[in-house]
């Protein structure tokens, strides 16, 4: 192997002896490869603390200011591990996304990575220096610095694996791989050797938690085999990839939770056309993504419209909202951070019918309310009450049999 892309995650260097764990792995797989690129996160819990500072001092950043402090957190990290490998013996340099040459588009705090102009990379890596990126962020046409949303430093690490013609990209992290589900919160999960793109995509769209999603889509639309594995021992993980060898075995791959969801409602909206188009439009303009969307036909003409998002964007979204209603004359906005997403999926719902059903009873005979449903070729989601979340996982985990 001639050069490989490898990315630690920030529990992986959460502390000065983590860090020293983390160069000694890179200097044995050095032996048995030419050039490294090694992409990082922000140390442990470092990026959580300078979110809570920030509000703490402005409850509403502004996002370049919010952008310009949450990308120092990469930046040590980078900096860090690059005089380790040295003082180790290794030639090793330290850059920034802005220095490694990572172009995005305009928006702050979800912008995405335009192109990689990989120059100055090339030119380190052809002197036999490890190469140390910090993930995570990038530069505007203002030369402004960008971040690119949380967790993407696996998008980070896709991006220049695709830029630097690297045909796997290895993400270490505090997991040995990807289970049917969070092998925390059910002991029988079982580690999947590989994986599927496109159930990959969506069980971190729902809140698996292993990948970013944006990092699925990138290596999907690259053909890179994305390799999840231990920071912590040398065993094999499991590897995104294309699958298209047979038929799928099994109903379902994997179940997972998002505990992060919250639900805006609109009441007492005019039967008249355009509002939908009209709010989550705004939506969409501020970075908000939307998922499940219920619209009720109340009386007297109103409609009640309600939809789920991530937590973190429930105050913009409900003000977005409340904006909107009060333009076209509709009532009150209703919130509801007190919810969870459970979900399902795997390639062969497609071509098994009876799935829905067998979640939606194990469901019920749990006792476990369903307040929401959203579907698609290969995933089954249900928003529910918050406090049945663990038991939900376990109730779908074991009918599915995916311990099997």
């Amino acid at each position: 192997m001639t050069r490989t892309i490898l990315k630690f995650g920030g529990t992986s260097l959460g502390s000065a002896d983590r860090i020293q764990s983390v160069a000694k792995r890179i200097i044995e797989i050095k032996k048995t490869t030419k050039e490294i690129v090694i992409v990082v996160s922000a140390m442990g819990k470092s990026t959580d603390h300078l979110v809570n500072l920030a509000k703490e001092l402005s409850p509403n950043p502004a996002p370049r200011e919010y952008d310009a402090l949450l990308s120092t957190g990469e930046n040590v990290s980078s900096s860090l591990l690059a005089m380790t490998l040295i003082g180790m013996g290794h030639p090793a340099i330290s850059l920034s996304g802005i220095q490694a040459g990572v172009k995005t588009e305009d928006l702050h705090m979800k912008a995405k990575i335009l192109c990689v102009e990989t120059k100055r990379i090339e030119a380190s890596l052809s002197e036999g220096t490890i190469v140390v990126i910090s993930g995570f962020q990038g530069l505007n046409k203002f030369n402004d610095v960008t971040t690119i949303g949380r967790g993407g430093s696996d998008t980070s690490a896709v991006v220049f694996a695709a830029s630097l013609n690297c045909k796997e990209c290895n993400i270490f992290t505090d997991v040995d791989g990807v289970y049917t589900t969070d092998p925390r919160k059910v002991t029988n999960a079982k580690k999947l050797k590989s994986i599927s793109y496109d159930e990959m995509l969506e069980l971190a769209s729902l809140g698996a938690g292993i990948l970013h999603p944006r990092a699925v889509e990138c290596a999907k639309e690259n053909n890179i085999i994305i390799h999840v594995r231990s920071s912590f021992d040398a065993s094999e993980g499991t590897r995104v990839m294309e699958v298209n060898t047979m038929e799928a075995n099994k109903s379902v791959t994997g179940v997972t939770i998002n505990e992060k969801e919250a639900i805006v409602s609109v009441l007492k909206v005019p039967d008249t056309p355009g509002f939908a188009g009209l709010l989550f439009t705004r939506l969409g303009e501020k970075g908000i993504n939307i998922d499940m969307i219920i619209q009720n036909v109340e009386e007297q003409g109103n409609n009640n419209i309600s939809f789920t998002v991530q937590s973190d964007d429930l105050d913009a979204a409900a003000a977005i909202a409340a904006e909107a209603s009060k333009e076209i004359g509709a009532g009150a906005i209703k919130t509801d951070n007190k919810i969870a997403k459970v979900s399902a999926v795997g390639i062969g719902m497609i071509s098994r019918p009876g799935v829905a059903a067998k979640m939606f009873k194990a469901l019920g005979d749990a006792n476990i309310n369903i307040l929401r449903i959203a579907t698609s070729e290969i995933k089954i989601s249900c928003a529910i009450p918050k406090a049945d979340s663990i038991k939900a996982l376990q109730v779908l985990h074991d009918v599915f049999e995916l311990d099997a």
